[in-house]
């Protein structure tokens, strides 16, 4: 595998964060790197793909400045590029959430590390919560963690009233990679609870240094791959084909462009319904042509990442 994901992000004060995304996406354009890059004026947040090369030369530059001294990279070898495109963009926060008031860089959950984590989670004075959202956590998530119903991370502070009776315990957070995390665990603290930690780096660290045990199912990630394993010790799949309710891991987007309901669809109901969730949505006069991935990614219309440089500067 040529290829590598690299998953990251660092909550830390950016002066000028229009500045620094423009210089970075050429930093990026140089090294032929494509995926999504959030920049904020609390930090940075990304998922890129590109050769080991570039990752290399990539995170040493990332490194090289002092305001990302603490940032950690996730990385992943994979066959080729999981991205099509190149987005490096300026935003109010690194992740969406109603939480912009919180500063994790100035308090925030104990970190916990993997092998940390594993050993506190099943005791019982421990209470572990999935801060992600529901088809998240539908697809993948810790034996026994409490889930919050959440259709976006910022439906999280609405959600703490459900974690009151636990309040005696301590509370392990965790989410993909760490970043909802940290500002999960600040509005814990914020909101009376003493004891709350998370799980440093996330899933996708936990199956790299813990082998995932107990973890059910697989791990929700933001790029072409949609789902990977994380479970290398007990592993198992806990989500259900949404037509016919056998286990199944295999996500599709709904073929009906106005539902494009993101849910699991086994291979024989998707060849029934061509790629849609249900009759209805099937018989849909929009309904998009079913190749058998259940995706339907944007055409790159000869896209040159160097474009998104130029229409940002218009902006």
């Amino acid at each position: 595998m040529n290829y590598q994901v690299l998953l990251y992000y660092c909550y830390t004060p950016l002066d000028n964060p229009e500045q620094f995304r423009d210089e970075h996406h050429r930093l990026c354009l140089a090294l032929d790197l494509r995926g999504r890059i959030i920049v904020a004026a609390e930090g940075l947040n990304g998922t890129v793909s590109g050769t080991q090369e570039s990752c290399a030369r990539y995170m040493e530059a990332v490194k090289a400045d002092p305001r990302f001294a603490a940032l950690e990279f996730k990385v992943d070898n994979v066959a080729a590029h999981t991205f099509q495109k190149l987005h490096v963009r300026v935003k109010p926060e690194i992740v969406h959430s109603s939480l912009r008031h919180v500063r994790p860089h100035e308090k925030t959950g104990q970190h916990l590390s993997p092998e940390e984590f594993k050993a506190l989670k099943d005791r019982d004075d421990v209470v572990v919560v999935d801060v992600r959202s529901d088809y998240e956590y539908n697809l993948g998530r810790f034996k026994n963690a409490v889930t919050l119903d959440i259709e976006n991370f910022r439906d999280f502070p609405d959600r703490v009233e459900r974690l009151k009776e636990f309040k005696d315990k301590k509370i392990l957070t965790y989410c993909t990679g760490g970043v909802k995390c940290e500002k999960a665990s600040a509005f814990l603290l914020e909101q009376g609870f003493e004891n709350v930690y998370q799980l440093h780096g996330g899933i996708i660290k936990y199956g790299m240094e813990a082998g995932g045990e107990d973890f059910d199912g697989q791990c929700y990630v933001f790029d072409n791959r949609v789902a990977v394993d994380v479970n290398r010790v007990n592993p198992t799949v806990i989500s259900r084909c949404q037509h016919c309710q056998q286990p199944s891991s295999r996500l599709i987007n709904c073929a009906n462009p106005h539902c494009n309901a993101h849910l699991p669809l086994c291979e024989a109901c998707g060849e029934t319904l061509q790629g849609a969730c249900s009759e209805a949505c099937a018989a849909h006069p929009d309904k998009r042509a079913y190749d058998g991935t259940g995706t339907y990614p944007k055409l790159s219309n000869h896209y040159n990442p160097a474009q998104g440089l130029a229409s940002y500067a218009k902006a």
